[in-house]
């Protein structure tokens, strides 16, 4: 059993969806894909590090707090998913140890008590890990959203995986509201056709396809900001030079959107 854990860039889903039953049906495959990491890794993590699309400072920020609440940053969804709890530990110690690598990387930590999870976080770590036994640090991106700064942040990250910590970039591979349906269908199709190829290339191409990330087919139409894509850069990061494997893959989400996952690093599920 490898005691290097892997590092995974998730496609959340669309808002609580693990709430609502007719959502959760449609989004069945990403449910199994979720719920089936605890399996790939082979042990229980001393604690997450999500980095989560749903949540942007001008410093890459920490969520403090020991007992994080609850931010339900979406709108239009039926009363009782504005009072879904996820209780899961906050892990204040971590964030110390985050911030330490942070510094030794040139790279600056911000420290934010009050933040809750938000559904970029609690989404899908219900479905990974649903008794929310798991402590867990929540991170925002950075302000500006630059591919590299991403990934230099993921190589500042990179011992944590030999710590027990399970790394999890929370985003969408495809992320465009204003054209879900019918109208995603072939720019997702062809962005994600750019994504595989370029997580199955070697690892120096890999990092350069994400640095040139909107070079891509389709590439501003899947993401007109890029805040859903940014989580990627930073589970490659951690796993720089490590292999790739598509764990999500679904062509019907959303009425057309094609959608992916990703693990960098070793399994332990046979």
């Amino acid at each position: 059993m490898p005691t290097r854990l892997p590092t995974y860039f998730v496609s959340h889903g669309g808002g609580p969806w693990p709430w609502m039953p007719e959502m959760r049906q449609s989004l069945a495959s990403l449910e199994h894909s979720l719920a089936d990491i605890p399996r790939q890794i082979g042990v229980q993590p001393k604690a997450v590090l999500l980095i989560t699309a749903h949540w942007e400072e001008r410093e890459f920020t920490l969520g403090t707090h020991p007992a994080p609440g609850m931010v339900y940053d979406y709108g239009g969804f039926p009363a009782h998913t504005y009072s879904v709890v996820y209780p899961a530990p906050g892990a204040p110690a971590l964030a110390q140890r985050v911030a330490a690598l942070m510094e030794g990387a040139g790279l600056v930590a911000r420290m934010d008590p009050q933040r809750g999870y938000d559904h970029g976080t609690f989404v899908p770590l219900a479905v990974m890990y649903p008794d929310a036994q798991v402590p867990v640090l929540q991170m925002s991106l950075r302000a500006g959203l630059d591919p590299a700064e991403h990934i230099a942040l993921g190589r500042a990250l990179a011992p944590l995986r030999d710590e027990g910590v399970l790394i999890v970039g929370s985003g969408l591979s495809y992320h465009n509201l204003r054209n879900f349906g019918p109208g995603a269908r072939a720019p997702s199709q062809a962005f994600d056709a750019w994504l595989q190829a370029t997580m199955a290339a070697e690892p120096a191409a890999r990092a350069q396809g994400l640095l040139d990330w909107e070079s891509a087919p389709s590439a501003r139409v899947s993401h007109p900001r890029e805040e859903h894509l940014l989580p990627l850069m930073v589970a490659v990061g951690a796993a720089i030079d490590e292999p790739a494997a598509c764990v999500y893959h679904d062509e019907a989400v959303f009425g057309g959107v094609t959608a992916s996952s990703f693990r960098f690093g070793p399994s332990a599920a046979h």
